[in-house]
C-alpha cells in the first residue's frame, strides 16, 4: 500500500527544486541588470566554450540600435555593419528603434542591444531618473554634428518674433522633436509646438499658417538646397553661449551650404547637437566588453573604407579622436587611439 511522503520529505524535495531551478539561469547579464565598471572589483566569468551554431552565431554579435528605418542614424549603422561584417569573428546587427531619442533607452533597458547612435543631449533626459548615467554609458565614436535650422517666414526677424507662434518640430522620435523643444527652453521663448511631417509643415509656411519649422540634422538639407522660396524666408541665427556647452557645439550654416537663401558672403550662427556612438560601460572582463572591444577594432581599422566612394559623405569629415562633451570613452576605444599614436610617432 502506497503512503504519502512525510513533511520532512516534502521539505527536502522542495529545496532540492530550487537548488536546480537556480543552476538553470543564465549566467551572462544584460544592459538592463549589469552595473557599470569599478576597476577590477567586479569579474564577469568568461563564456563557455563554442559548442553549438547558436553558440558561434552569438559569440560575437554587437546589437546596435539605431533609429527609426527612415533616419540617417540607422542608414550609418547600416553602413558600419557592411564595413566591419567578419562572419563567425564580427556581425553587427542594426536595430530599428522608436527614433534616435529613444536609442539611449534602448541601450539601458532593452536584451541584446550592446551599442547606439544618440544625439548628446539625450542625457538630459535622464538626469533626475538616472542620476549616475554618465558613468554608465561610454562613446566610441563623435559620429557627426546635426546643425540647429530655424528656418522662418518674412515677418518674422528675431526668435523672440516667434513667442506664442506655431513651430514646428517633426515628428516624435525624430531629433528635431526632442533637441528642438529642450533647445527653446534654453532659449526661454514659448512657442506653440507641432509635430508633423517637415514637407506638411513647409507648405503650411508658404501658406502663412506656421511661423517656422526646426530641423536639427548634418547639413545641407535638400529641402532648403532644392526648394524655391519666396525673398525674406530665412534661417534665423543662434549664438552659442554657456548656456549650450553641456551638451552643443557651435555651428554655422554658410552661402556654399544654401546659396538661394544665405547671401554671398554672409553665414548664420547656429548650434549642433554631437550625434554620437555609444556603448554600455560594460566590466572590462565580461563578454559583452570584448565584443564592443572587437567591433572598435574592426571600424576604427576601416574607416577608411566608409570614407571611400558609395557610403555617405558623411564619413568622410570623420575624426577618431574628436571628443563627445559630457562623456568619457570606451576604454578599449582610447587604447586603439593611443596605441595608433604611438606608432606613428615611432622611428621607421
Amino acid at each position: 500500500m502506497n503512503t504519502l511522503p512525510r513533511p520532512r520529505s516534502l521539505l527536502l524535495l522542495a529545496v532540492l527544486v530550487l537548488l536546480v531551478a537556480m543552476m538553470l539561469q543564465p549566467a551572462d547579464l544584460d544592459a538592463q541588470t549589469t552595473q557599470p565598471s569599478k576597476g577590477n572589483a567586479q569579474v564577469v566569468r568568461r563564456p563557455l566554450p563554442l559548442q553549438t551554431e547558436k553558440d558561434r552565431m552569438n559569440a560575437w554579435t554587437v546589437g546596435l540600435a539605431g533609429g527609426l528605418l527612415e533616419g540617417a542614424p540607422i542608414r550609418l549603422a547600416a553602413e558600419m555593419a557592411r564595413v566591419v561584417d567578419d562572419g563567425a569573428n564580427m556581425h553587427l546587427l542594426p536595430i530599428v528603434t522608436r527614433g534616435a531619442t529613444e536609442n539611449l533607452n534602448s541601450l539601458l533597458y532593452l536584451r541584446g542591444v550592446d551599442t547606439a547612435i544618440i544625439n548628446s543631449d539625450a542625457l538630459e533626459e535622464y538626469k533626475i531618473q538616472v542620476p549616475q548615467i554618465r558613468s554608465r554609458i561610454t562613446y566610441l565614436l563623435n559620429l557627426f554634428p546635426s546643425e540647429l535650422h530655424i528656418f522662418v517666414r518674412p515677418e518674422i526677424t528675431s526668435l523672440q518674433d516667434l513667442a506664442s507662434k506655431k513651430v514646428n518640430f517633426n515628428t516624435k522620435g525624430t531629433a528635431a522633436a526632442y533637441s528642438g523643444p529642450l533647445i527653446f527652453s534654453r532659449l526661454g521663448i514659448e512657442v506653440e509646438k507641432t509635430f508633423i511631417p517637415h514637407q506638411v509643415a513647409l507648405e503650411q509656411m508658404r501658406k502663412g499658417e506656421m511661423a517656422a519649422v526646426v530641423f536639427i540634422t548634418s547639413k545641407p538639407v535638400d529641402a532648403f538646397v532644392r526648394g524655391r522660396w519666396e525673398g525674406g524666408f530665412k534661417f534665423l541665427p543662434v549664438q552659442y553661449d554657456s548656456k549650450f556647452e553641456d551638451y552643443y557645439l557651435p555651428a554655422t550654416l554658410e552661402t556654399n551650404e544654401y546659396p538661394n537663401l544665405i547671401k554671398q558672403g554672409e553665414r548664420v550662427s547656429t548650434i549642433a547637437v554631437p550625434t554620437a556612438l555609444v556603448a554600455f560601460n560594460w566590466p572590462p572582463r565580461s563578454n559583452h566588453y570584448q565584443r564592443v572591444a572587437r567591433f572598435v577594432d574592426y571600424l576604427f581599422s576601416r574607416i577608411d573604407h566608409l570614407q571611400a566612394p558609395g557610403f555617405d559623405p558623411k564619413w568622410q569629415s570623420i575624426n577618431l579622436a574628436a571628443t563627445v562633451p559630457g562623456l568619457t570613452r570606451f576604454p578599449a576605444a582610447q587604447e586603439w587611439l593611443d596605441h595608433k599614436a604611438r606608432s606613428a610617432q615611432a622611428p621607421p
